[in-house]
């Protein structure tokens, strides 16, 4: 039973998959977190290697561009001792005509153990994972405007490392979240792992409404936002995934919703500051924030490293 509600997890409730945070159970979330925290050291080795995946062939299938997701999925396959094939999907067979599910077969017979897939369509990893081979194991690296789980679990590694406990936390998502499959990931990991009081900020025209019916407090006005902070997410202006004026300007945005000193003060003295990336300073963040004391940004792309591990490295050790 356990299995036909979630496709992620296998009848004995283990991690095969990686498609989204929403529908995890936290003991789940946790033995990620906690995985994640013993490869820290192995980052910090002369040799930065373990055979955890050794024999294994971990195919990269971005489809929608990304540098530091897949640079970062990338060390953390070949710090696991994988073999790790890049496509370039621009000239692959797909820009040739061939649909996903025929390429997916046809590098699944290619003996492929493992796909971390980026799509620009809401459900792609899904659609892969009910069509690929048993022993093949998919990560969703993100898709659409759905989810991005990996950066989720980076996230609360990130709160965990700084704040501990959960339990205890005001937590502000600000900025372009409609558009924002981060934002997304956050809000279901934050609920999951008992989060008090979860924020999203920003212009009606970027907040959904619908979050309410999350347990989401929805805030209009930066300083009602950020008043008492314990953790400050900011999120970037997705230009790309914008149709139409969502917004008068860029300038108009920062002056509403760029975070900066004097904005940042709203919150509890003691707030951490995080972003995703890539960062558009002067647009959703000042440079005085981005680089300041508060800032925790170049800690979450080293923890996103250990987090990407620790879910390949879990989910390879689990049968379908």
């Amino acid at each position: 039973m356990l299995y036909k509600r979630n496709p992620q997890l296998n009848k004995n409730g283990e991690l095969i998959h990686l498609l989204s945070i929403e529908g995890l159970p936290r003991d789940v979330i946790h033995h990620i977190l906690d995985t994640a925290g013993t490869f820290l050291s192995v980052n910090e080795r002369e040799v930065k290697k373990v055979p955890l995946l050794r024999g294994k062939s971990v195919f990269n299938l971005f489809f929608e561009n990304s540098t530091r997701t897949r640079t970062t999925f990338e060390i953390a396959a070949k710090r696991l001792s994988a073999d790790v094939i890049n496509l370039d999907i621009a000239r692959s067979s797909t820009a040739k005509g061939e649909s996903l599910l025929d390429t997916i077969a046809n590098l699944s017979a290619m003996h492929a153990d493992m796909f971390v897939v980026r799509h620009s369509e809401s459900g792609a990893p899904y659609l892969i994972a009910q069509h690929c081979a048993p022993h093949v194991h998919v990560v969703n690296a993100g898709d659409g405007r759905h989810a991005h789980p990996t950066q989720g679990l980076l996230d609360m590694y990130t709160i965990r490392h700084y704040k501990k406990d959960f339990t205890q936390l005001t937590v502000a998502i600000v900025g372009d979240i409609v558009h924002s499959r981060v934002a997304r990931s956050d809000i279901h990991a934050l609920s999951i792992l008992g989060v008090p009081e979860i924020r999203a900020v920003g212009p009606k025209t970027l907040v959904p409404g619908d979050l309410r019916e999350m347990g989401v407090r929805v805030c209009h006005d930066l300083k009602e936002g950020l008043k008492g902070a314990d953790v400050v997410i900011m999120l970037r202006l997705q230009n790309e995934r914008m149709s139409g004026a969502m917004l008068p300007s860029a300038g108009e945005f920062f002056k509403s919703f760029g975070l900066t000193p004097d904005k940042l003060a709203w919150a509890a003295p003691d707030a951490i500051v995080m972003h995703p990336g890539p960062i558009n300073r002067g647009v959703e963040i000042d440079s005085a924030v981005a680089d300041g004391t508060q800032s925790v940004i170049l800690p979450q792309v080293t923890f996103g490293i250990a987090v990407r591990m620790a879910v390949m490295s879990i989910i390879a050790g689990n049968e379908a």
